[in-house]
């Protein structure tokens, strides 16, 4: 199952999936879920504090 895959996947009219479909879907979601997260903390963990900005200069 692709990420395609996983949109289709939740489109009205589609085929009901079995558990084993959905746990995977699930798995894949929290994945990309933390992934994003990951990179989210990391780029603003580079970049600095408005207040530490104005000191700096």
């Amino acid at each position: 199952m692709s990420s395609t895959d996983a949109r289709d996947a939740i489109a009205p009219g589609t085929k009901t999936l079995s558990t084993t479909e959905y746990r995977w879907l699930a798995c894949r979601l929290t994945e990309a879920l933390r992934d994003a997260l990951r990179v989210a903390e990391s780029r603003g963990q580079r970049i600095p504090d408005q207040e530490e900005a104005t000191e700096d200069a």
